[in-house]
C-alpha cells in the first residue's frame, strides 16, 4: 500500500494535495492508525449487526442509524487537533476547516452512505456473517468501475482478472448457499437481503471514488483534522437520514420493549448498540483516513481483504455453517484481492521508476 501521500496534485491524478509539513514519520503513523481504525471496525462491526438481529433485534433503520450514528466521537481529536494549531498558530488559528462547498458536497455523500446503510441492514438482518462478507467485497468491482469513470484509474491485466473473479465468487454464492438460510427464513427473504447486500456493495463503490474525486478537486490543504471534519459531516447527514427513516417507522418507540425482549437481557441489548456504533465510527473514520492518505482503491483492497477474518469470527461465534460453495468464492475472492493488489504495487513502482527517471534528466538539463 501506498504512503506517498506528500506529493502534489500534479503529479498524478491519485495523490491529494496535502499539508507538505507534516513529516514522513507522522504520515505512516496517520496511515497505520487509519488502517487499524478501519480493520476493528470491519471485522467488529458486521458481527455485532448479526448478534443484533440473531438474539431477537429486528429494527432495520435502527441498525442503520448505529453505523454513523456515533459521529459525536469525532468532536473530541477534532478539540485537541484544533488546540494544536492554537499552540502553533496562534489566534489565526481556525476552528472549522471545512468550506461551505465542501460541506455540502460531503452532506450529498452522507446522504448516499446513509442509503448504503440502510440496504446493507436490511441484506445482514437476513444473511449470516460469513454470506454477507464475501457478498460486500464486490464492492471492490464496483470500486474499480466507478474510480475508472470518475478519477480515471485505468484497468490492467490485474484488475480485470480480479472484477472476473470477484463475480464469479458473487454467482456461486448466489446459485448454490441457499444451503445456509437460516430458520423460519424464507427463499425470499434470503434473497432479497442477497440483493440488497449486492446493491449496497456497489452504492458504496461509487461512494470511495466519490470521497477521493473530492479530495482531487479541494483547493485546500487535506490535513487530517480535515478528514475529520468531513468525516463528521457525512455522517452526520447518513445518521439523519436514517432518523428520518426510524421516525417513520416508529423505531423509537419499540425499542424500550425491544430492549426488554432481548435474549442476551436488556443491559448486554444497549451495550450491542453503543459498541456498534463505535466501532462503525472507527470503520468510517478510517476508511476516509486511508482515501485520503493514498486511494480509494487501497481503502477497497484492505477492506477485502479483511474478509477471511470476518468469516473465521463468524463460525466461531455463530456457529455458521462453511459450505464447499462458501470456500471456493472465499478462495475467488482472495485470488482477486491478490491480482489486484499486485497489479496496483507493479504500477506504483513503474511510474515511481519513471519519475525519477524524468527528475534526472530534467537535472541534467538545469546541470
Amino acid at each position: 500500500m501506498s504512503t506517498n501521500i506528500d506529493k502534489e496534485v500534479e503529479a498524478g491524478p491519485q495523490e491529494p494535495q496535502i499539508e507538505k509539513k507534516m513529516s514522513k514519520a507522522m504520515k505512516l503513523t496517520l496511515l497505520v492508525i487509519n488502517c487499524t481504525m478501519l480493520a476493528l471496525g470491519n471485522t467488529g462491526g458486521p458481527l455485532l449487526l448479526r448478534l443484533y438481529f440473531v438474539r431477537g433485534g429486528k429494527q432495520k433503520w435502527l441498525t442503520s442509524w448505529l453505523q454513523t450514528g456515533g459521529w459525536p466521537l469525532v468532536l473530541v481529536p477534532l478539540h485537541i487537533s484544533y488546540i494544536n494549531r492554537r499552540r502553533k498558530e496562534g489566534d489565526s488559528a481556525k476552528a472549522i476547516l471545512i468550506t461551505p462547498r465542501l460541506f455540502a458536497i460531503c452532506a450529498g455523500i452522507g446522504i448516499l452512505t446513509g442509503l448504503d446503510d440502510y440496504m446493507y441492514a436490511y441484506g445482514s438482518s437476513y444473511l449470516p456473517v460469513s454470506t454477507s462478507s464475501i457478498l460486500i467485497s464486490s464492492q471492490l468491482v464496483f470500486n474499480a468501475l466507478f474510480a475508472l469513470f470518475l478519477v480515471r484509474h485505468k484497468f490492467t491485466p490485474y484488475s480485470i482478472n480480479a472484477v472476473i473473479l470477484l463475480t464469479i465468487g458473487a454467482v456461486v454464492l448466489g446459485v448454490r448457499s441457499g444451503g445456509d438460510r437460516p430458520r423460519n427464513e424464507s427463499n425470499f427473504q434470503y434473497y432479497l437481503g442477497f440483493f440488497m447486500t449486492i446493491g449496497a456493495a456497489a452504492l458504496y463503490g461509487l461512494v470511495l471514488p466519490l470521497l477521493e474525486l473530492t479530495y482531487m478537486k479541494t483547493k485546500q490543504a487535506i490535513t487530517y483534522a480535515l478528514v475529520m471534519e468531513m468525516q463528521m459531516v457525512l455522517s452526520f447527514f447518513a445518521t439523519a437520514f436514517c432518523t428520518i427513516g426510524m421516525l417513520v417507522n416508529n423505531d423509537f418507540k419499540v425499542i424500550p420493549q425491544e430492549a426488554s425482549e432481548y435474549r442476551l437481557g436488556e443491559a448486554t441489548y444497549y451495550l450491542v448498540l453503543v459498541a456498534s456504533a463505535v466501532l462503525w465510527q472507527f470503520f468510517f473514520l478510517g476508511m476516509v483516513g486511508v482515501v485520503s492518505s493514498s486511494s480509494s482503491l487501497h481503502a477497497g483492497v484492505l477492506i477485502s481483504v479483511l474478509i477471511p477474518v470476518s468469516e473465521i469470527l463468524a463460525v466461531f461465534f455463530f456457529t455458521e455453517k462453511f459450505n464447499a460453495e462458501k470456500g471456493i468464492a472465499l478462495v475467488l475472492s482472495l485470488w482477486g484481492f491478490t491480482s489486484y493488489f499486485y497489479g496496483e504495487v507493479k504500477k506504483y513502482r513503474k511510474e515511481k521508476r519513471l519519475a525519477e527517471i524524468e527528475l534526472r534528466e530534467q537535472q541534467e538539463m538545469e546541470g
